[in-house]
């Protein structure tokens, strides 16, 4: 330790008293965090890229101080789906402190993980009052039955108005428009589903039929658009 001339020089007062850190919450208990293997808790974040041209929302499951469990969910940027593919192989199995500090390829991926150990180690999880935690898996439950992102695709323009393209019950096919042309419903396909019966070798019209459902007042409809072509 190398000392500056100036508090060599200084005298000695003794420090008052220290009561230590103070507890946070952590699955159902207070915890005094004093090391990474203190932290355990289940969140969720969200990051940006320097240009903000793409953003990732990443779940981690931390048991212990080690990171059992990561979901990587990107949008908007092609290149980030293989950061994605990279940072999930990365995440598991280290500290947090490692993962703060490794190379997750893509700006937004690495400030999402900035931003959920600022959560975690503040003690601010959402397993932070749940006794025992979340298990191992409970982040996948997000995705759901058709173990699909939830992801909402709408486009508008001044002159021709909105188009719903993807909302959480699936891809849009076609939107129902009233009298006076305004959205009252929509039929969507939930892929995760037509795929899952294709895959098991169902035939595709009858899997697309059986998954194309609508929302709304589909049936009341004056017309119907194709979203993407008209």
């Amino acid at each position: 330790m190398i000392y500056s001339k100036e508090v060599e020089n200084m005298c000695t007062v003794k420090c008052g008293a220290s009561h230590g850190c103070a507890p946070i919450p952590e699955e159902g208990k207070w915890v005094y965090s004093r090391e990474i293997k203190d932290i355990s808790g289940l969140t969720h974040g969200v990051g940006w890229c320097a240009p903000q041209q793409g953003a990732c929302k990443l779940s981690l499951n931390v048991k212990d101080g080690i990171i059992e469990e990561a979901l990587v969910e990107t949008l908007g940027c092609s290149g980030m789906t293989h950061s994605a593919a990279m940072a999930s192989e990365a995440l598991v199995g280290k500290t947090l402190l490692e993962a703060l500090n490794t190379d997750l390829v893509c700006d937004a991926i690495n400030t999402a993980m900035r931003e959920l150990f600022l959560q975690i180690v503040y003690g601010r999880t959402q397993s932070a009052f749940s006794e025992g935690g979340l298990t191992i898996g409970a982040g996948l439950e997000d995705l759901g039955k058709g173990t699909r992102s939830m992801v909402g695709t709408c486009y508008a323009t001044k002159l021709k108005g909105p188009r719903y393209l993807e909302l959480t019950e699936g891809y849009i096919t076609r939107l129902a428009l009233d009298a006076e042309n305004e959205i009252i419903g929509y039929e969507y396909v939930n892929l995760g589903k037509f795929i899952d019966r294709v895959k098991k070798g169902e035939n595709a019209d009858e899997a697309l039929k059986a998954e194309t459902k609508n929302y709304g007042r589909f049936a009341e409809a004056a017309k119907y658009i194709d979203p993407r072509k008209e």
